[in-house]
């Protein structure tokens, strides 16, 4: 298996998101399976301890709440995962068709331990990977650090989660994605249309100057180098 990058997490956080801290190697997973949000405008939204999961189990919410937020932290440049809302958004995925692999090829013949450079092996949907690698993941930081991974300081959950991208968490092969997916779902989440549960108020559009599902471009298209001037919109109409 090629070694991911071990980059410092602490990286600007215009780099992560740009070129990710690792290369994601799961190229079936390019263009998500959206699964859409029971809502999607900023009012109808309930705080973060009150939304009624559909997939994660409470476990599982609290080792993702700790996840994201050491992927894209709340210090610093920009809003973070969780002002984000990034696990509603993963949540939701995993509950839907991304999280069922319904536009994945899943017959087989599977081999997990494959050049991941041949695309998708594993015989396991992402909703199973999920499942089946955060309590590994939690075990292998209890064993190395003393405490499950939402327990660990901020420093320890960075060293924890470079170990988990740079393949060091001995996962089974298949489910050796955890990692990569872990961090795409995140991205995922930061900019999809708030529609899908993330990017709650367009936060991560507004801080990068998205434009978002505005309906005409035309007076802007000989525009070069010039910051666009006009806040997102989003697919419900919502404006920030």
């Amino acid at each position: 298996m090629p070694p991911r990058s071990t980059r410092d997490l602490s990286a600007t956080r215009r780099g992560f998101l740009q070129g990710g801290a690792v290369g994601v190697t799961v190229a079936a997973f390019a263009r998500p399976a959206l699964a859409r949000a029971e809502f999607g405008r900023t009012e109808d939204v309930p705080p973060l301890d009150r939304y009624q999961r559909v997939f994660l189990s409470d476990a599982e919410w609290v080792f993702i709440l700790a996840a994201v937020a050491r992927l894209i932290p709340s210090e610093g440049e920009g809003p973070g995962a969780i002002e984000a809302r990034v696990p509603v958004f993963i949540d939701r995925q995993l509950s839907g068709d991304f999280g069922r692999a319904a536009t994945l090829y899943m017959r087989g013949p599977h081999v997990p331990d494959a050049d991941p450079h041949l695309g998708y092996q594993s015989p396991l949907s992402p909703a199973q990977i999920y499942r089946g690698a955060i309590p590994i993941f939690n075990d292998w930081c209890i064993r190395q650090k003393s405490a499950a991974f939402a327990d660990l300081a901020a420093a320890e959950q960075d060293e924890a989660i470079t170990a988990l991208m740079a393949g060091k968490v001995p996962l089974p092969p298949e489910m050796r994605d955890f990692g990569d997916l872990l961090l795409q779902n995140t991205k995922e989440g930061y900019f999809a249309d708030p529609m899908y549960g993330g990017n709650h108020g367009m936060q991560a559009w507004v801080h990068i100057g998205f434009p978002g599902a505005r309906g005409s471009f035309l007076e802007w298209i000989d525009q070069r180098d010039v910051p666009y001037p006009l806040g997102p919109v989003s697919i419900s109409g919502d404006r920030a």
